[in-house]
């Protein structure tokens, strides 16, 4: 039975065209929307804070020193941990001039090649320079200089290696399944 919360992609083939998936494109898009689901729930601690800080500050004349700081911090993390769970519904920007008009096949050969000659030499290098860019926080305990609160960093700064894991494990199931239909489909318009 397919599972309804299956995301919808660019690549959905005719009936009967692709198998459902690989245990690891299963695995991977598992993971992926775990982690999307339960990411999605920073926006309740996000709000809370703006609430918070324009109660007080309007209604008691007494601002806060951390709801800003605080705001952003869970945006951008709900922004970056949440890009992967954008990926696999097909929720990314994509010029669809010439792709929609396009047969299935010819979209995964598209898609394919652009994971493996864009997407993920790029996600690796994000990988890099963002562990990089994490662990020399982590080592400084580094704080944010511009906030009278201030909040350690290192722990915003380890969203970015941790994003673009995610969006490599992810970009690697969208490869398995744009291979899928490639391999499996015999149509090119």
């Amino acid at each position: 039975m397919a599972d309804a919360d299956a995301p919808p992609t660019a690549l959905t083939p005719p009936s009967g065209l692709v198998a459902p998936g690989n245990a690891l494109t299963r695995l991977l898009d598992a993971i992926t929307r775990a982690v999307g689901r339960a990411i999605a729930w920073l926006i309740i601690p996000m709000v809370a804070s703006l609430v918070y800080e324009v109660t007080a500050r309007y209604l008691f004349d007494a601002p806060t020193v951390w709801a800003y700081d605080m705001t952003y911090m869970l945006y951008g993390t709900f922004f970056m941990l949440g890009s992967a769970w954008t990926l696999q519904r097909g929720g990314h920007i994509r010029t669809d001039t010439f792709y929609a008009d396009w047969s299935p096949r010819r979209r995964a050969l598209v898609d394919a090649a652009c994971y493996v000659l864009f997407f993920l030499p790029a996600m690796a290098v994000f990988l890099k320079l963002g562990a990089d860019y994490f662990w020399k926080s982590f080592q400084q305990n580094e704080r944010i200089v511009t906030s009278p609160w201030l909040p350690i960093v290192w722990p915003f700064k380890a969203v970015l290696p941790v994003t673009a894991a995610l969006l490599i494990l992810q970009g690697i199931s969208e490869l398995i399944k744009s291979l899928q239909v490639i391999l499996r489909s015999g149509e090119d318009r």
